[in-house]
């Protein structure tokens, strides 16, 4: 006897149950408290049917990499979902910054100086302040975007005092075939030097063991909504 899978609504309700458990169970193998660490699902280039099943499942913190798509997906609803927040986690053009800080109440992609003074000047204009995180590219691709860790230091600080940026932490995205638990250590330290709380780190493949080293963000997708559709 064949018995027919779920539809994809209720796997991904299932899975996020899922991935919930594993952080609970993670944070407290570490010490810490569960309600510690913020969830981000990352519903980029998912079907609106998968994006609705985790929405009446409670989940409340999206994540998207693109301006366009997040207002496709999140525009007609933040209107009625009060609780409902949205975090820019892709690379983001600078010109636009005021998509971005109208949209998102966090950025976690912060990399570069003109990108920093387009979301200050922006955030100075509409009175809206999304939580920054700086975005450091702990494994020194060449292809990836992120502040070299060399640079760090002097750009949080350029942020801060030139740009007026309130910070709320960092963000890494490992190398993909690295073990990821150097590069979460690495961003930790960085975070203390400047009293940085926030940690935005771990995503489908590694968030546990991100939570176990302090991350208080993990961004997951596939791991909730299954494999993405093609662009």
């Amino acid at each position: 006897m064949t018995i027919a899978a779920p539809p994809p609504d209720a796997a991904a309700a299932q899975r996020l149950a899922a991935v919930r458990a594993r952080i609970d169970a993670a944070a407290r193998e570490a010490g810490r408290d569960p309600a510690a660490v913020t969830l981000v699902a990352i519903s980029k280039q998912q079907p609106d049917e998968r994006i609705a099943a985790v929405l009446a499942a409670g989940q409340r913190v999206f994540g998207e990499n693109r301006v366009q798509e997040a207002e496709a997906h999140w525009a007609a609803r933040r209107d009625t979902i009060p609780a409902l927040r949205l975090h820019m986690v892709g690379p983001l053009q600078t010109n636009k910054a005021r998509e971005a800080v109208a949209l998102f109440d966090a950025i976690h992609s912060v990399d570069r100086p003109r990108l920093a003074e387009a979301l200050a000047k922006e955030m100075a204009r509409s009175g809206r302040r999304p939580a920054c995180f700086i975005e450091i590219n702990t494994g020194e691709e060449p292809q990836k975007a992120g502040v070299l860790p060399a640079d760090a230091d002097a750009f949080i600080e350029r942020c801060r005092g030139e740009f007026g940026l309130m910070l709320a932490g960092l963000m890494c995205l490992p190398p993909r075939d690295a073990v990821p638990a150097p590069h979460f250590a690495l961003l930790a330290t960085i975070a203390r030097r400047h009293g940085l709380a926030g940690l935005s780190m771990g995503m489908s493949a590694d968030y546990a063991a991100a939570v176990t080293l302090g991350a208080t963000h993990v961004r997951v997708g596939t791991a909730i909504f299954g494999d993405r559709a093609p662009r």
